[in-house]
């Protein structure tokens, strides 16, 4: 395990510094003098370990001066992708102008490109720290009477730890309190696989799990129905024990690859790694012995193993995992390896299923061409 590890580590560190080298190159020549100093070069020898470098602490410590290195390093690396765009495009304009005898100067050149690179870097900052509410509406054959106008808040893909904190899990309670929903659904990786304070985490949930942390003037109780969750492949970074039991403390119901009945609805749920191998999870699906002649809903992290779950009799599975891909150009490849399963409502046979662009973020916290969503279901 250490040395697939160590392998691994080495590839993704490999592959920055020569990312890194080449951003270098370019600023070193487009703008020359001060851009060409042991200073400068220092400094991108330094930024291209630095995330690495905050990832490997950021495992073991929450400290919060790790949590900054963390985040710093983590924004650089979103930056740092738009200046390789921008470094390709400076090579590509510089040699077109050139060959149709334009000749634009090198400077301007970079001036443009990396100003836009900096404007959209900045812009997916802004844009990854407000969660949306998308609101849709689902009908599931034989869903009992008392479900119809029912709502659903969904959020997924959280990954709360050290660039999401507590803060942040915060402003999401708040949100799904003020949507006034009759039952929440969290989809897997509400943590981020870094070490983390779980109790503090977990705390603010109880909101939407207590009677008396409600405000009063509210209509009715959030969430009366409970809120479900399920765990994502982040969650494999850590111990069972080390984040389960504060959620379990704040009233949050954890679907262990088992079947619930609420009101009249059959809920299910399936953990990450137990849909990886198809047998188990049909074996899993099998053993809650659904009741194909009434309406179901199935939480399992990632949009797989469709075609099993339809099988199974699944009216409607709700997934996370893909955020789109985050932020262009990974979006195009997201949308590559997913397809239509990527983002929102979709068919397959006669199983349905949503598919949110998650809520928080991983790695750098950018959104271009996605956006944090809490989704807003309502069955009819």
């Amino acid at each position: 395990m250490r040395t697939r590890l160590s392998i691994f580590v080495s590839i993704v560190q490999t592959i920055l510094f020569l990312a890194h080298w080449f951003v270098y190159a370019t600023v070193a020549y487009f703008w020359g003098g001060v851009a060409t100093s042991w200073a400068v070069k220092l400094a991108f020898g330094l930024l291209s370990i630095s995330f690495v470098a905050a990832s490997l602490r950021g495992w073991y410590s929450h400290h919060p001066l790790v949590r900054v290195f963390y985040a710093v390093s983590a924004i650089w690396l979103g930056f740092a992708s738009y200046f390789l765009l921008a470094s390709v495009a400076c090579w590509i304009i510089y040699i077109l102008s050139h060959a149709a005898g334009l000749s634009w100067q090198a400077a301007l050149i970079a001036d443009v490109a990396f100003g836009i690179a900096a404007a959209v870097g900045f812009y997916g900052v802004l844009n990854a720290a407000r969660p949306r509410v998308t609101r849709i509406t689902v009908a599931l054959p034989n869903l009992p009477s008392q479900w119809r106008g029912r709502m659903a808040a969904i959020v997924s893909d959280l990954h709360l730890g050290h660039v999401r904190n507590v803060r942040f899990v915060r402003r999401v309670v708040d949100k799904i309190i003020a949507l006034q929903p009759d039952i929440a659904f969290v989809t897997g990786d509400l943590y981020d696989g870094v070490a983390a304070d779980f109790e503090k985490l977990a705390e603010p949930w109880k909101r939407l799990t207590s009677p008396e942390q409600t405000e009063a003037a509210l209509p009715h109780k959030p969430a009366a129905l409970g809120v479900y969750y399920i765990a994502g492949n982040h969650e494999e970074f850590y111990r069972n024990s080390e984040y389960l039991p504060p959620l379990l403390r704040a009233g949050i119901r954890v679907l262990d690859n088992e079947k619930v009945e609420v009101d009249g609805l059959q809920l299910v749920g399936v953990h990450y790694r137990d849909a990886v191998i198809a047998e188990r999870y049909r074996s899993i699906l099998r053993g809650v012995k659904l009741n194909r002649g009434r309406a179901s809903i199935l939480l399992l992290h990632a949009p797989v193993r469709l075609p099993i779950t339809e099988e199974e009799g699944i009216s409607l599975q709700l997934s996370g995992h893909t955020h789109g891909g985050q932020f262009f150009p990974w979006t195009l490849i997201a949308k590559r390896v997913w397809g239509k399963l990527n983002h929102g409502l979709q068919r397959v046979g006669n199983l349905q299923i949503y598919t949110t662009y998650g809520t928080g973020t991983w790695g750098p916290p950018l959104r271009v061409a996605t956006y944090p969503e809490i989704v807003l279901i309502r069955f009819e």
